[in-house]
């Protein structure tokens, strides 16, 4: 029976960072985003349902992200619409990864954890954590969203102090070295859990 360690963090606090530091530590790592991904590329499971209900956000045979940002910024309601598709199949492929995985321990890398009761099925949750400042200034950096935008993704996310607090484990992702050797502690010590249960 492996470990499920929960991962999460808001936007730009490090996250993609850390799960690669997981997986170099000798974990297995899932990753909500790159699943979600998978399933609105060419052939992925969420094309054929989604393109019933949301025609328009199908480009080429795939979901584009651009079509579904429009509709959604036109019509809220489509994300509640399109949650209801996707949600299912992301937890579908968590599951297949659980069941596939070969390591003694999985880390699940959720951006959302917290705010979709997904903690309760973790043994443990690890945070990623920087200052605010830090933060917005990563994002900026990527040149992918305005300020404003940034703003927009922070609020609707749960404030960083309260998943910090409600974690296990804070990874304070300053530098890579820093998160790395914490990281590296933090599977020692779940690796000293498993050993001695």
């Amino acid at each position: 029976m492996s470990f499920r360690l929960g991962l999460t963090g808001s936007i730009g606090m490090g996250k993609s960072t850390t799960a690669k530091l997981f997986e170099e530590a000798g974990c297995a790592v899932w990753d909500a985003d790159a699943a979600v991904h998978r399933m609105y590329g060419k052939g992925g499971k969420a094309i054929a349902p989604i393109s019933k209900v949301l025609p328009d956000a199908i480009k080429d045979g795939a979901v584009s992200r651009d079509r579904l940002k429009d509709l959604i910024g036109k019509d809220p309601s489509v994300l509640k619409t399109l949650e209801k598709i996707v949600h299912p199949l992301v937890a579908e492929d968590r599951a297949e990864f659980s069941r596939t995985a070969v390591a003694d321990i999985l880390v699940f890398d959720v951006p959302l954890l917290f705010e979709t009761g997904g903690d309760n099925t973790m043994d443990a949750v690890a945070c990623v954590s920087v200052s605010p400042e830090t933060q917005k200034e990563r994002v900026l950096q990527r040149g992918t969203m305005t300020e404003a935008q940034f703003e927009q993704i922070r609020a609707k996310q749960m404030p960083n102090k309260e998943k910090c607090a409600q974690s296990d484990y804070v990874i304070v992702t300053d530098t890579l070295d820093h998160a790395r050797a914490q990281v590296e502690a933090i599977v020692q010590t779940i690796t000293e859990q498993i050993e001695n249960a």
